[in-house]
């Protein structure tokens, strides 16, 4: 996945290019270290491997290239990615399934399949190169297109529906909440005056709202001032954070022992989901001080990277748009299910 300067947030992993015949070349951020961190769940035959952000294929392609035995469940909400990563999965037909879903929908994708354990999952969050160069997505600040941002098509609710309809409070709360945006009142003042004069339907109109809305320090310094609006936007319109809270309990819940996880987030609302419900599948739920831990109480999962990994800076100095990834990763090492829902020490 991706998120290119110009766009609600971070930088994008991602470098496209176009190869033999027209075909989409993917160059997915961190991908070696992620083909080896996911490697040792997969290779006994038949294991599955699921890619929760399908995208255009660029992790899974190289991770069935490197574990021939395996096969993937890929899963993705965005009808054209699924279209390019059928073409570039076309060499391993027979050992990938593709589904339309979003993320948090993986029970019911994996209970349809028949499949009841996993052993290796992927998710690369945020935007995809893909829907970032389609202009008319309306996903980049950069660029005037219609302020759409859905990631899939069948999403009745747009952006424009969200800053022509919500509440100045709603407003505020959303680019507060979403986009950690410190002039959230006064970016929400200047929608609701401007959209009276006339409703907003195309992004140039509103980056000149927010420009106009903030300080002048605001303006011409720290990043594009329209960046954490269009971040808090998307986030809204596709229930981002929502769907990763949902994904995050089901993948741990479906992890055969032995199994792994990787995570790759873009911005601190993701990664400290992420974070939090790692640490917590990692710790045990005896109480504190108790000399020795059952082992029904005993952790079920492991940390498989020290905090939070970073891209290297080679990859950093080959993709700039790298900079922002940050990938985290645990390993099943016993059975049982997490209590999620309790406070993780």
């Amino acid at each position: 996945m991706s998120e290119p300067d110009g766009t609600s947030d971070a930088p994008a992993p991602a470098t496209l290019a176009t190869g033999p015949g027209g075909a989409v070349v993917h160059t997915p951020v961190m991908r070696e270290r992620i083909v080896g961190l996911l490697a040792p769940a997969l290779r006994a035959p038949g294991a599955v491997h699921v890619d929760a952000t399908l995208g255009m294929a660029g992790h899974a392609a190289a991770i069935l290239q490197a574990n021939p035995t395996a096969r993937l469940v890929g899963i993705d909400q965005d009808e054209e990615a699924l279209t390019i990563a059928e073409q570039t999965l076309r060499r391993f037909a027979g050992r990938f399934q593709l589904v339309r879903a979003r993320f948090d929908e993986l029970p019911d994708v994996l209970d349809d399949l028949g499949i009841t354990e996993i052993d290796s999952l992927l998710a690369d969050l945020g935007l995809s190169s893909l829907q970032i160069d389609e202009r008319e997505r309306g996903f980049a600040y950069a660029a005037d297109a219609p302020l759409d941002m859905r990631m899939d098509n069948r999403n009745p609710r747009t952006a424009a529906d969200i800053v022509n309809t919500a509440s100045r409070r709603e407003l505020t709360q959303i680019l507060r909440r979403y986009g950690e945006e410190p002039n959230a009142d006064r970016i929400a003042k200047a929608i609701v005056a401007e959209r009276a004069i006339e409703p907003f339907s195309n992004s140039a109109r509103l980056v000149a709202v927010i420009q106009a809305s903030l300080p002048a320090a605001r303006r011409y310094g720290g990043g594009h001032p329209a960046k954490r609006t269009f971040q808090a936007l998307r986030i809204e319109v596709n229930g981002e954070l929502d769907a990763l809270q949902g994904l995050l309990p089901a993948a741990l819940d479906r992890l055969a022992v032995g199994g792994r996880i990787a995570v790759l987030a873009y911005h601190s609302l993701e990664d400290r989901l992420v974070k939090q419900a790692f640490a917590q599948a990692a710790s045990d739920a005896a109480p504190e001080r108790l000399p020795v831990v059952p082992e029904p109480l005993l952790a079920r999962f492991e940390a498989l990277v020290r905090g939070a990994e970073k891209p290297t800076d080679d990859e950093i100095t080959r993709n700039p748009r790298a900079a922002s990834a940050r990938l985290r990763a645990v390993q099943r090492i016993r059975p049982g299910s997490i209590p999620f829902g309790k406070e993780s020490r």
